[in-house]
């Protein structure tokens, strides 16, 4: 009998993911579909991510701008051509501003604003190309300084001047809980400064702590190694 490759064993985790998606989704009483799964494909070659898109996935998560470039133009003009699919590409990555012209014609949701330049810079290529783009804030809700993110004391400010000043499509908050902390306490203050501010999207939650996200309001789970396998950490 023959091994599986890895792109159909990505495939069976997938389905293995998507299973308890629905899951943790109905032990809390939300609808089916509520939650979407964003499958991260980072470091992921594209061969191996097609059989994914092939078994159903259509919303996948890049973290660097140069490598989604590389991958997915291609890849979405096969799913368009043989399956009549339309892929959505969220960057959940941090995002320079040197990369902010090719992440707005590349993507469709940018998860990673976070600091007053890069919204400022959005602001301007979203006009300048026509662009009908989704954006998301990331918080840094454990105020760690090695991490991208807002912090939650000047969160307020700062999601009111991307709204209002900006006028950016904000639709939701984004946040990596430290890794060494609960995740709950993080998902529960994402989700009060999101309602706070009236955006309906949560993306949080990842391989290791999705279900409890979800209990808790996430909309998007990022989801990487669960579905295709460890990666080599970058040197």
């Amino acid at each position: 009998m023959a091994v599986p490759g890895p792109g159909e064993q990505s495939v069976e985790r997938w389905r293995a993911v998507c299973g308890l998606i629905a899951r943790a989704a109905a032990d809390c009483d939300r609808p089916a579909g509520a939650v979407t799964l964003v499958a991260v494909a980072k470091t992921v070659a594209a061969e191996d991510i097609w059989p994914l898109i092939a078994a159903g996935q259509r919303v996948f998560g890049e973290n660097r701008v140069q490598e989604a470039k590389a991958k997915w133009p291609s890849l979405r003009a096969r799913a368009a051509a043989e399956l009549g699919a339309a892929i959505e590409l969220h960057l959940i990555g941090p995002l320079q501003s040197n990369k902010a012209k090719e992440a707005v014609g590349l993507f469709d949701v940018i998860e990673t604003v976070d600091r007053p330049k890069i919204a400022a810079v959005l602001a301007e290529e979203i006009v300048r190309q026509g662009r009908h783009l989704r954006l998301l804030i990331q918080i840094n809700t454990g105020e760690e300084p090695q991490k991208a993110g807002v912090g939650l004391a000047e969160a307020d400010d700062f999601i009111s001047w991307c709204t209002g000043s900006l006028r950016l499509p904000v639709e939701g908050l984004m946040c990596i809980p430290p890794a060494d902390q609960q995740a709950s306490p993080h998902f529960a203050a994402l989700a009060g400064l999101a309602r706070r501010h009236h955006l309906p999207q949560l993306s949080m939650g990842m391989s290791a702590d999705f279900a409890l996200a979800i209990q808790l309001g996430a909309t998007h789970v990022r989801v990487g190694s669960a579905i295709f396998g460890s990666r080599p950490v970058p040197a």
